[in-house]
């Protein structure tokens, strides 16, 4: 119901300019439910006062009816003139919650108690001092990858008794990225061709840095990397697969995923592998069927990558948008 309302008093679209003042205008109050049901307890009192004559009902009748009107301007001028700017989305991963800053000012030589700001899935109370900025958090849970805009967000208060509440809508121009999640079990890097060794190093499944998995045992494989865990628990003799890197290169080529995986399973695959090359410590090169990106290693470049994989779109679908 409060959806509905706010979409027909707030008829926005897109992204606002900045900064998004809170003016007379565009605020509008309401009473809570408990102000629906204060309003009845004073109307019973008012009809028995009148019934029984009784004065001391009229005087706490109106009473309590002007302390409720008093707080139509009290929660009012809780969000009049505050100021709202747009702070930064942090990059997550399919399924997990994106994190949005937004930076919240309040001009005037008062407190502002008891705010809070909301979205669709979730919502963050806080308190602004006099002539304070602060910075408010929101999160919003993540279903696919791509990117995500914050959309619609809601700032309201019900101060000072909870019987009226007080509320506008904007539209921050905030979004973040949602990379591919990482395949929860993906097999070891894969390995860089042998012709291409000595342009740098290559990831290979016969070192002892990094446990990737386990395979079938073989007579040349070494005891001490057997898994006898799983074999006293009666499974089968494996052996334990450890990647290592030699020289210290290695490529994430969409063509060395397998064919029977679908788009989604190929890059929640390549995720994986990015995260697993950045731990390594390897330099390691992305490529794409539309894009391809040189090795290189560090924070910077790992974010890099895992955005071309959240904007990666399949070049069937990239012929059908096409003009």
């Amino acid at each position: 119901m409060n959806q509905a309302v706010d979409r027909w008093l707030f008829r926005l679209g897109a992204p606002e300019t900045e900064p998004i003042v809170l003016r007379q205008r565009r605020i509008y109050v309401l009473p809570t439910r408990a102000g629906y049901g204060f309003a009845l307890a004073l109307l019973v009192m008012l009809i028995a006062s009148l019934n029984y004559n009784l004065s001391l009902g009229y005087a706490l009748t109106f009473l309590l009816g002007g302390m409720a009107i008093a707080s139509i301007i009290h929660a009012f001028r809780n969000l009049l003139g505050i100021s709202l700017r747009a702070g930064r989305g942090e990059p997550a991963f399919a399924g997990e919650n994106a994190i949005f800053h937004l930076r919240v000012d309040n001009p005037r030589h008062r407190r502002r108690p008891a705010l809070r700001l909301s979205t669709r899935d979730g919502a963050t109370l806080f308190d602004l001092a006099a002539d304070e900025s602060s910075e408010v958090s929101l999160t919003l849970p993540t279903h696919q990858r791509g990117v995500l805009p914050l959309g619609r967000t809601r700032i309201e208060t019900t101060w000072p008794l909870g019987l009226i509440r007080a509320w506008s809508v904007f539209i921050p121009a905030i979004e973040t990225i949602v990379y591919p999640a990482p395949e929860p079990t993906p097999p070891p890097l894969p390995a860089r061709p042998a012709g291409n060794s000595s342009t740098g190093m290559r990831s290979t499944g016969g070192g002892d840095d990094d446990f990737t998995g386990l395979r079938s045992h073989q007579q040349s494989d070494s005891p001490r990397h057997l898994a006898w865990k799983a074999y006293a628990r009666g499974g089968p003799l494996m052996t334990k697969q450890f990647a290592a890197v030699e020289g210290g290169e290695v490529e994430l080529d969409w063509q060395a995923t397998p064919d029977h995986l679908d788009d989604e399973a190929r890059l929640s695959r390549l995720s994986a592998w990015l995260l697993a090359a950045e731990q390594s410590g390897a330099r390691y090169a992305l490529r794409l069927p539309m894009q391809n990106i040189p090795a290189a290693h560090g924070t910077t470049h790992l974010h890099r990558c895992l955005r071309a994989l959240a904007l990666f779109a399949s070049p069937a679908e990239g012929a059908r948008h096409a003009p």
